[in-house]
């Protein structure tokens, strides 16, 4: 696994055709890693119905000013489980 709790990172801003298991809303945002999930097949792989190694999987939190600017409400934090492939270092 490339990041661990505490690492700053960053989305990749990719708009990809066909499933991908990153929320538009969430590309191109800095976040920081909470937890470790494991290793699982990557998903987008799978919808389309390719066999997929074992990925690491990250929750990240991301602060809602960073996702919604100044339309969010103050202290808000999103957390998404997201692949290591939808990650950058910051």
């Amino acid at each position: 696994m490339s990041f661990a709790a505490g690492d700053r990172v960053t989305t990749i801003l990719a708009n990809p055709p066909g499933h991908t298991r990153l929320p538009a809303y969430l590309r191109g945002k800095p976040g920081i890693v909470v937890a470790e999930r494991g290793a699982f097949p990557l998903a987008d792989l799978r919808a389309a119905g390719c066999d997929a190694p074992p990925e690491a999987l990250y929750t990240v939190g991301f602060a809602g000013a960073d996702v919604w600017g100044v339309d969010a409400e103050a202290g808000t934090t999103i957390y998404a489980d997201l692949w290591e492939s939808y990650l950058a270092a910051r």
